[in-house]
């Protein structure tokens, strides 16, 4: 089982992985976001990317206006950068994009523990069933990604998962 929470086993993955990882070190990106608990999250991590995925981090602020303005400080000289709040299922959260090198990294807070939060989990419940369905799985999901399906519906579809496929896939059933 791999540990998601530090972002070395990168180093060993594939070549995508391997190139993340150097872009995450050189760029200083998780020790610049370290008061915030980031977490890579997303496909990238586990495997299921494809060339359009970016690099999702999640964090976590207890003070909304400190951790804007630390991403303004921090990112804002990068490519392609821009902050948002916005609100997503209830919560005050804040999204900065910006691009660094060949990775669009996106860096997504809430007021929400890290690991509590649904990008972290959805990742980690695909992983486990990557795991159990194995690689005719993994490049079913691919397949459907490449089709246009985004990652949760693609699992869904796959599992034949009733209702909201972002839903159905924290349910305990589905891991």
């Amino acid at each position: 089982m791999i540990n998601f929470e530090d972002i070395h086993y990168l180093q060993f993955g594939n070549v995508r992985q391997q190139a993340a990882y150097k872009v995450l070190v050189k760029y200083k990106v998780m020790e610049r976001l370290v008061a915030f608990d980031p977490l890579l999250a997303g496909t990238i991590p586990i495997g299921i990317d494809t060339p359009q995925s970016d690099l999702d981090i999640i964090c976590c602020w207890k003070n909304k206006a400190n951790f804007y303005d630390q991403l303004l400080h921090q990112f804002s000289g990068y490519g392609h950068f821009s902050i948002k709040e916005t609100n997503i299922d209830n919560c005050e959260s804040i999204i900065a994009c910006f691009r660094l090198d060949d990775f669009d990294v996106e860096v997504f807070g809430q007021h929400i523990p890290s690991r509590e939060q649904k990008a972290y989990r959805h990742m980690l419940v695909e992983y486990k069933l990557l795991l159990k369905y194995g690689e005719p799985f993994r490049q079913q999901v691919l397949q459907l990604k490449q089709q246009g399906a985004k990652t949760e519906p693609a699992f869904a579809q796959l599992l034949n998962l009733p209702g909201n496929p972002y839903e159905a896939l924290l349910q305990p059933h589905t891991s």
